[in-house]
């Protein structure tokens, strides 16, 4: 049965607009865990907009469940993986300008470079997962860089305008699970799931994992982080029913 990991990056947002010392991420992420949820999602940015370094250390050693570390590939991110010893590294594409991670990363002609520079990362123990579009090029690269996960990437059907759109790309994203499971690649999805929406994957066999922040934290505005994390915890457990 999927499960779901929560992103708590939203929270620290909300911290950081003040410089202060909350609402604290490392709070919430256990009120995530108590709730049901199966693990926490950080992402931590190279310029440090919302979710910081003490973050990822205290959640490293605190967790009863396991931390995905969503990164850039760079010399930086890699040494602190190296330290702090996540469940899981996440490589992400980033960008300074944007609001929320735009799409995939491009893995595609960077085998070499992502093989070598997750080498040690995997050496340590630590289990990878590349962000990357519902694409067959990018799954096959996925796979040569000897990534034990993949994380597609399901903005596009999240933000499409029209139903048409949307089963389109809803369509794309089952067969990029089919061909990265024919590979032996776990899958895992993210970007703008939410409460409505998920349940187009109710009937879709081989997701490993639900990454849903935004939509949780939305909710836990209005009722509370307990209510939102059991609340997408249930709808997930009917898809196996």
């Amino acid at each position: 049965m999927p499960v779901l990991v929560v992103n708590v990056d939203h929270v620290a947002t909300l911290r950081q607009q003040r410089k202060g010392i909350e609402p604290e991420p490392v709070t919430a992420a256990h009120m995530a865990e108590l709730a049901g949820a199966r693990g926490i999602i950080v992402h931590l940015r190279e310029d440090r907009r919302h979710i910081m370094d003490r973050d990822v250390d205290i959640l490293c050693h605190c967790l009863n469940t396991r931390l995905h570390l969503e990164m850039a590939a760079t010399p930086e991110m890699q040494q602190i993986a190296l330290r702090t010893n996540p469940y899981m590294v996440c490589l992400v594409p980033e960008k300074r300008e944007e609001l929320t991670t735009e799409g995939g990363l491009a893995v595609a002609g960077r085998e070499k470079h992502l093989h070598d520079y997750l080498a040690p990362i995997h050496a340590k123990g630590i289990k990878s997962s590349l962000f990357i579009e519902a694409d067959e090029a990018q799954i096959d690269a996925a796979k040569a860089v000897g990534s034990e996960f993949i994380e597609i990437h399901t903005g596009h059907f999240a933000d499409a305008k029209t139903q048409q759109a949307q089963q389109a790309e809803f369509e794309k994203i089952v067969r990029g699970i089919e061909y990265a499971r024919s590979l032996d690649l776990r899958v895992n999805l993210g970007h703008g799931l939410n409460y409505t929406n998920i349940f187009m994957f109710k009937d879709v066999p081989g997701i490993d994992e639900y990454s849903i922040g935004h939509s949780i934290i939305s909710r836990a505005v209005l009722t509370g982080l307990d209510r939102a994390v059991r609340d997408m915890c249930d709808i997930i457990r009917t898809f196996a029913e």
